[in-house]
């Protein structure tokens, strides 16, 4: 692994695979990583594919071989980190357990990655307007898929009798807002870790649910 990649701002998740292990060859993914860091810090409208080039270590001309555009690479990290985001929370959906058990899993594992990768999942969830209008659209489809997930996860514990949700879409989206909020936030020199937050976040959702609680 290189540098680059140990460096996307310290961003570690034990027992997960680095989030550009599938981009490939190592220059794209350098510049991958290079974009991230330099979205994050300056945003993306203030970063140039020079600033991208140098912190990855090639010429401006070198970014060009592997990405046509700067909104390329940016639409490529949203693709990347949003199919992430789905397979989380699917994994969960799918899972044997409860409805609470399962929406617990959801949360706890979503909320871990959002705080394990937080540098990353600010571009990835916060840099959508910049996308062009096709990208952003694909992008917009996979948040609504995993909208959906969490919809029928919460209709699963109604139906059981475990959740009492008067509104289940409009609890769909607190939960996903309350969740992803946590990658503007997290500081990994703060007194808990992004497991000890999953946790933390799991329990308040289930509370928010009315789920019954553990004694």
């Amino acid at each position: 692994m290189t540098a680059a990649d140990q460096t996307a701002a310290g961003e570690d998740v034990p027992g997960e695979e680095k989030p550009w292990d599938q981009v490939t060859p190592e220059a794209a993914r350098k510049l991958l990583v290079a974009a991230v860091e330099a979205f994050a810090e300056r945003g993306y409208h203030a970063t140039t594919t020079r600033d991208i080039a140098g912190r990855a270590g090639m010429s401006p001309a070198a970014l060009y071989i592997h990405y046509k555009t700067k909104e390329e690479l940016l639409h490529r990290i949203s693709r990347i980190g949003h199919d992430k985001a789905l397979d989380i929370l699917t994994a969960a959906y799918e899972a044997p357990g409860t409805p609470r058990e399962r929406l617990a899993e959801a949360v706890r594992s979503f909320v871990r990655w959002h705080a394990g990768r937080h540098t990353t999942a600010r571009v990835v969830q916060y840099e959508l307007d910049a996308l062009s209008d096709d990208h952003r659209a694909e992008i917009i489809e996979l948040r609504r898929e995993s909208d959906a997930v969490v919809r029928r996860l919460l209709d699963e514990g109604v139906a059981a009798g475990e959740f009492t949700v008067p509104d289940v879409p409009g609890t769909a989206v607190a939960i996903l807002s309350l969740c992803i909020d946590v990658a503007r936030w997290f500081n990994t020199q703060g007194r808990r870790t992004p497991d000890e937050v999953g946790a933390f976040y799991a329990d308040l959702v289930l509370r928010m649910v009315g789920a019954p609680q553990d004694r």
